[in-house]
This record gives C-alpha cells, sequence and structure tokens, in this order.
C-alpha cells in the first residue's frame, strides 16, 4: 500500500461511540487541549469489556464515561483496563476506571513506573536540575518563571494510580474475548509504548505510536539530559514495518482508523530526518536550543508548548551529537550552544 486511506467515511462525535466490528468499539473522548479529542478503544470481553486508553481525569470524562456505562456498555462490567503509555490524555481516568469497576490495570512496567513518579511531583517546587536545563537551552527569566509555575501539571490530570499492576511486555498475547492482541512496544516517544495487534483481524490499536496526520512528541526531559529517545523511535518504525502487514488498520490515538501503515512509518522517518538535515544546516555557527525554533517548527511557540518544543529539539540534537555530526558545548553563561563539526 503506498498511501495512506482512511476506513471509514464517518467518525463518532466528541463523546459519542461508533462500533468498528462485531466487538471492538471507538469512543472519541474530548479533550481540554489544543489537540482536542483521543480515540479510545472498547473490546468485548465475554459478557464484560476490556478499556484500552481512558482519557484525562476531569469532570467531562468522567460524565462520558458514566454514559457509555450504561449505554454503549449495556451495563455490562468491565474486566480490564489497558494503557498504552503513561500521558495524561491516555492514563488519566484509569484508576478512577479500576476503581470503579475493581479490576486491574494493564501497563508495560516502565510507563507504571515512570506515572508513579510524575504524579509525585504534584504540589512540589520545580528541581534545580530542571531550571538548570531550560536555562542552558536559552530560556529568559520570565519563560524560567513560567516553567517553575507549570512543574507538577501532570498529576492534575491522572486520578490516582492503584498500587498494584499486571505488567505488559513485548511479545506478549493478551486473551481478551477469545481474541488474541500480541503486545508490541516502542520508545521514543515514552519508554515503553505498548501497541495492541490482532493478526486475526489484522488490527493495531496503536496508541500514539503510529498517527496518521501529526507526529508523536519525541522529546528530552531534565531527568535525563543526555538522553537520545530519537534513536529509540527510528528503531521503533522499524520494528513496526517488520511486525505489521501493509494493510493493517491502525486504530490511532488521534485521527481516524487508516491503511497505509509502512507508507506512514517511512513518512515519520523522513520527516524526522529532515531535522536532522536542518539542523546541520543551520548550526554552521553555535546556536542555543531556542534559537532553533523558528527553523524547526511552523506554529508560534509560546508558553503553551516551550516545553515539548525545547525536548523535541534536543532530542535531535542529541541524536547528532551521538552520531559525532554535533558538538555541543555549555558556556560561562550556563547556557549551551550547539555546532556542526
Amino acid at each position: 500500500m503506498s498511501e495512506i486511506e482512511y476506513e471509514f467515511d464517518t467518525r463518532p462525535e466528541q463523546g459519542e461511540t461508533m462500533a468498528i466490528s462485531d466487538s471492538v468499539v471507538w469512543l472519541r473522548m474530548p479533550l481540554p487541549f489544543s489537540l482536542r479529542h483521543i480515540n479510545l478503544w472498547l473490546l468485548r470481553d465475554e459478557a464484560s469489556w476490556v478499556i484500552v486508553d481512558t482519557g484525562v481525569d476531569t469532570k467531562t470524562s468522567r460524565d462520558v464515561w458514566r454514559d457509555v456505562f450504561a449505554s454503549t456498555m449495556g451495563g455490562d462490567p468491565a474486566s480490564h483496563v489497558v494503557a498504552t503509555h503513561l500521558h495524561p490524555d491516555h492514563i488519566g481516568c484509569a484508576g478512577w476506571l479500576v476503581t470503579h469497576f475493581d479490576v486491574d490495570l494493564w501497563m508495560t512496567r516502565d510507563e507504571y513506573m515512570l506515572c508513579r513518579i510524575l504524579a509525585a511531583d504534584t504540589g512540589r517546587s520545580a528541581p534545580d536540575e530542571g531550571i538548570h536545563f531550560y536555562k542552558a537551552a536559552g530560556y529568559t527569566a520570565e519563560q524560567l518563571d513560567s516553567y517553575k509555575s507549570r512543574f507538577g501539571m501532570f498529576g492534575k490530570f491522572v486520578h490516582t494510580l492503584p498500587e498494584a499492576y499486571k505488567r505488559m511486555a513485548d511479545g506478549n498475547v493478551l486473551d481478551f474475548g477469545g481474541i488474541d492482541w500480541e503486545v508490541i512496544v516502542g520508545s521514543g516517544h515514552s519508554p515503553e509504548h505498548a501497541c495492541l495487534y490482532d493478526a486475526e483481524r489484522n488490527l493495531l490499536i496503536a496508541g500514539d505510536q503510529l498517527l496518521p496526520t501529526i507526529s508523536s512528541n519525541v522529546s528530552v526531559w531534565p531527568t535525563e539530559p543526555l538522553a537520545n529517545p530519537l534513536k529509540d523511535w527510528f528503531a521503533s518504525l522499524e520494528k513496526l514495518e517488520k511486525r505489521l502487514p501493509a494493510d493493517v488498520l491502525v486504530l490511532p490515538a488521534h485521527g481516524k482508523p487508516f491503511r497505509g501503515a509502512h507508507y506512514r512509518l517511512r513518512q515519520l522517518a523522513k520527516e524526522h530526518e529532515d531535522r536532522l538535515d536542518a539542523l546541520l544546516d543551520i548550526c554552521s555557527k553555535p546556536m542555543r536550543v531556542v534559537d532553533l525554533f523558528p527553523s524547526l517548527y511552523k506554529t508560534t511557540i509560546d508558553d503553551n508548548n516551550r516545553i515539548m518544543a525545547t525536548g523535541e529539539a534536543i532530542s535531535h540534537l542529541n541524536y547528532l551529537c551521538e552520531r559525532g555530526d554535533m558538538t555541543a558545548e555549555t558556556g560561562s553563561d550556563d547556557v549551551t550552544r550547539y555546532c556542526r563539526n
């Protein structure tokens, strides 16, 4: 398949559901962010349901879920809650749903552990390591103040997770309603992102690992400033291409279900390769991270997206540094500048 083909002419309205097979239901959950929705999936499991991803923990999300319990789920309980990864739009209501139905939570280990750590930051002051990280990127005093004021916001949208979980790992096969779902783990967007693949019906619940129109954020964070998540992302794209048929029906977390996975995976890789080439052209002289934003991003960078823009820029710079094409030097002003070798 040489391009993307969307599977359905229609999609559910915000907060509504749509059956895409006898045992898979698409729930389009509203989000209070610039990204206005997330796709969640309900899998029929005999006389119950498996919930895959959950939306953020807000009154709006819970109200939608209550309507779904009564309508789409027909009053039947959930048997499992599955979270593809730790980001609040995927994990936010998981703790609430687990408690409501008294069921287990399935996650990969790295996602569960990191989610617990990030949620524990709620109410804490921004650490010195974070302040130094963003100062090194070239932030002004006002921009550092914005970072400090937003630190710990992760937990605002995430209900307390259960104290125990069931671990998913790459290659595991989960039996939901007599259907085998193989776990395929990717990295880069998050540390151990789980996709679920049903080979019998050629379906992939992709989470954020494979989206039809946007590229998932691949960022470096202050906790591991020399990380190379872009290297992991490239490896994950190659892995998915090897393990998935070209005509698999992809059920993404954002956008519409589509076919053309191999084409999209190569397209995603090329987008990042183009950014790497652009950085090598730009950094013929030493440049701060913030100096690179106009060349890397078409959108305006402000307080709402500066952290993610910074993390993604650094992920590309770290990749080039590790490859030997770029050098990073931190000056007496504690700001790091990058230059092509």
